[in-house]
């Protein structure tokens, strides 16, 4: 027989982007965390400054190149941002699921990127704009861990109990 793995609560960071936002798309995406179980264990409207955009997006210059990352962080600082860490089991790959691929036009239906999205990384390149994709959602739990502790200090992350922890919870 196979030993089974334990697999424990974890936390991600969502962000919903500045066109989230304009676009009056922030209760129905929340819904759509709440709706499957997972829980908001922090959350805070921030307009965001060049400092934190770019240590946020620190290696994008790396793996993407630097004009890419000049672009996402223009972006990410043109208004408010709605951050969240959010918390349930295998959070961070339930959360990367839900939200769909990066560039919006390969989304597949019924994430949220695929629902309320259509652009290409073709239209935001030729543009030389970052692309509108609604939503960040950290890509590992290393990569949470790092930016929901870059997001939120200590006293602004809460612990709770909802109705759903009673069917994940022994």
């Amino acid at each position: 027989m196979e030993e089974e793995k334990k697999v424990d609560l974890e936390r991600t960071l969502v962000l919903l982007k500045v066109d989230a936002v304009q676009r009056g798309l922030m209760g129905r995406i929340i819904q759509r965390f709440e709706d499957v179980g997972l829980k908001i264990v922090g959350m805070k409207m921030v307009w965001v400054d060049e400092r934190l955009a770019s240590e946020h997006y620190n290696d994008l210059g790396i793996r993407r190149g630097e004009e890419t990352k000049k672009r996402v962080v223009s972006m990410l600082t043109q208004g408010p941002v709605v951050a969240m860490a959010i918390e349930g089991i295998e959070a961070v790959a339930e959360v990367r699921m839900m939200v769909g691929s990066t560039e919006p036009k390969a989304a597949q239906p019924g994430t949220i990127r695929g629902d309320f999205a259509h652009v290409s990384y073709g239209y935001a390149d030729g543009h030389n704009i970052g692309i509108k994709n609604l939503i960040h959602a950290s890509g590992t739990p290393e990569e949470a861990e790092r930016e929901v502790m870059l997001w939120f200090n200590f006293d602004e992350l809460y612990k709770y109990k909802s109705v759903h922890d009673a069917h994940i919870l022994e």
